[in-house]
């Protein structure tokens, strides 16, 4: 891993920076950014956002009217392109330009490598309550001309232009051009921008800062764009307002970066920022594809080749599935609960059952899904007898298991019933003329079917229906029996991972259940996840643990997040993996099992392609009907030698 280039998958560094204001004197500002451009491209940002009008400072008011600020100012741009020309980073900061015919605008400079590429006009002008700026400036929705100046090369003001380097399309927009009805950041992603940059001068009321970063989250979500936003900071004139310096960094809405407010020595965002995820979440979005590309944008190619990136400072979370924060996972569990039962109850209203049939296992699918069922009896008015749970106990069950299933019935007070399948799956195995005694996968299979028809035949005997148990970690890796656990009338599980499923199954445990129940569940968490299909050891210990056969789930399941949810390539996720599970596997393991996984996701795709229905309680799924639709067919070879040539 040490010698990855992050760049090659698709990250970029970016900053937003509000350096200290020396009003009205655009040289000294000049000499203060391009000591912060300086050192943030030397910590690898191939992005640096300065605030609006930040050569100047945004509170100068009339003196913008004056030839001597706007000369200096000019001289100031040149100044400061030519003081970062050895830097690969793009610059954009605000100033004040005029054109031949007399009008002033506030506008956004793109820099890069000695040179202005572009500069982009604010469109839309406050004034009113604190703001003034039709005084001074000129909206910019009808500017197209080349500006030239002393010391650089000529350069065109126009609002629609996008600039690229590399992977990295940017596009700008000004401030209040956020806060209007159709922000122009709009027509910039449509049109090819993945990043948008904003040199604001935004100044800080009680509650405004919180409104700012909800804009910012939901124009960057809306847009599947990263927004990288510059605030003015408090070295601006306090004559009646106060800036705060507030410096965002959002991917796609999430808050990657954001910086302190308030502080007089200058502040700043920085964050990696994914492109290839963003270009993902707009390939996956009909709305998005489908929206019209707008005409009349030029595209400003600065260079080939972004800046290296050979450290990735952004962390990736072990469990995408769940949240971190303990307020939003009791939130979330609570939620997915909600959706769970509701599905499970509605279905059983559509199907006019007496029952819910379910088989009980006492590992962790069967008792989530058991719980399940209850709050589902709850939604329908109706006690937990409504639910028909049944223990099977086989060639492989051990008393720890068996005694979970006992307990977890009687504490919720479900109707139990017991029926053994030793000898009937014996008698199944002579009569195929399987060899006594030889438990290969003929033996384990044989398990599974005749459980599941025993379900399906009580279901019919009581006039219910099988609630199936299987989670979506199971059906990605094809861990399940065809037609036998593959099988129900309803699979509340089939969009909940075995990580996800542990969660909500402790929650359960910590904020709903009974004392006594919650013991019997804190006793099933603790049992090694298994299919009990091989006989216990001496002891009557568990001896087939599926993680020892399979992989960690925790690895399986971020595999499926990133494969699944964001499209990223095998060898992404590879790299992905080794930076989230440094120290607690090494690089081999992760590879190992990120082959099985790809290996069996393809294998098995045969046994989605005939799932039953089942609730969706997150964005990934692999239900044939709305979610995944692949050939059965398909070869992962060529997938799995990206990693392992």
């Amino acid at each position: 891993m040490s010698d990855i280039d992050w760049r090659d998958h698709g990250f970029v560094r970016v900053a937003a920076a509000a350096p200290p204001v020396h009003l009205a004197d655009p040289a000294a500002n000049a000499d203060e950014l391009t000591a912060w451009a300086h050192r943030l491209a030397g910590d690898g940002a191939a992005l640096v956002v300065f605030p609006e009008l930040a050569l100047t400072g945004y509170t100068c008011e009339d003196l913008f009217l004056t030839s001597d600020l706007l000369e200096r100012t000019e001289a100031g741009l040149a100044a400061l392109a030519g003081a970062t020309a050895g830097l690969d980073s793009v610059i954009v900061v605000g100033t004040p330009l005029r054109t031949v015919d007399g009008r002033r605008y506030n506008c956004a400079a793109v820099l890069r490598r000695g040179q202005v590429w572009g500069a982009v006009p604010k469109l839309h002008l406050p004034n009113n309550g604190e703001f003034y700026e039709r005084r001074w400036f000129t909206p910019g929705f009808t500017v197209d001309t080349e500006v030239s100046l002393p010391g650089l090369e000529p350069f065109r003001l126009h609002q629609h232009q996008l600039f690229r380097v590399g992977a990295m399309t940017l596009g700008v927009e000004i401030c209040e051009d956020l806060w209007a009805p159709e922000p122009p950041s709009g027509h910039l992603a449509l049109a090819g921008a993945l990043v948008i940059a904003n040199p604001s001068g935004s100044n800080e009321l009680v509650a405004k800062a919180e409104y700012r970063r909800d804009l910012v989250r939901q124009q960057a979500a809306r847009l599947h764009t990263a927004y990288v936003y510059a605030g003015s900071g408090p070295t601006e004139s306090t004559k009646d307002l106060v800036f705060g310096g507030h410096c965002l960094a959002v991917e796609n809405g999430s808050v990657l970066g954001e910086s302190e407010r308030f502080v007089l020595s200058g502040s700043e965002a920085v964050a990696d920022v994914d492109l290839d995820k963003l270009a993902n979440e707009r390939a996956r979005n009909i709305t998005w594809s489908t929206s019209a590309v707008p005409t009349g944008f030029d595209t400003v190619v600065m260079g080939d080749v972004l800046p290296p990136l050979p450290v990735l400072r952004r962390v990736f979370e072990r469990d995408p599935f769940v949240p971190d924060d303990p307020h939003t996972v009791h939130e979330r569990a609570r939620e997915i609960m909600a959706i769970q039962s509701t599905g499970l109850a509605r279905r059983a209203l559509a199907t006019r059952s007496k029952l819910l049939v379910i088989g009980i296992s006492g590992g962790l699918d069967s008792t989530l899904a058991l719980l399940v069922a209850v709050e589902a009896a709850n939604r329908l008015g109706r006690t937990p007898d409504m639910i028909l749970g049944i223990t099977m106990p086989g060639p492989g069950t051990t008393a720890r298991t068996r005694a979970a299933a006992d307990d977890l019935m009687a504490g919720l007070g479900v109707e139990a019933r017991t029926i053994p399948i030793g000898e009937s799956v014996a008698q199944h195995l002579r009569d195929i003329g399987h060899p006594e005694g030889q438990h290969d996968i003929t033996f384990e299979n044989a398990q599974a079917r005749e459980r599941t028809q025993i379900l399906f035949d009580v279901a019919n005997q009581v006039g219910g229906f099988v609630v199936g148990t299987g989670d979506l970690s199971e059906l990605a890796l094809g861990w399940c029996t065809y037609n036998a656990d593959h099988m129900s009338n309803y699979g509340v599980n089939a969009s909940v991972p075995k990580t996800l499923v542990r969660h909500l199954v402790a929650w359960y445990a910590e904020h709903v259940a009974t004392s006594v129940v919650a013991e019997t569940l804190r006793a099933v968490l603790d049992t090694p996840v298994s299919p009990e299909l091989l006989p216990p050891d001496a002891e009557g210990n568990i001896v087939q643990a599926t993680e020892d056969v399979i992989g960690p789930y925790e690895l399986h399941d971020f595999y499926l997040w990133h494969w699944l949810r964001n499209g990223f390539s095998a060898p992404k996720i590879l790299a992905l993996a080794n930076h989230a599970f440094a120290g607690r596997y090494d690089d081999a393991t992760v590879q190992r099992w990120l082959v099985m996984f790809l290996e069996r996701f393809h294998r098995q795709q045969f046994k989605r392609t005939t799932l039953p229905s089942g609730p969706k309680v997150g964005s990934v799924s692999v239900s044939p009907r709305g979610d995944l639709r692949m050939p059965d067919e398909v070869d992962p070879t060529a997938s799995v030698r990206r990693i392992r040539p």
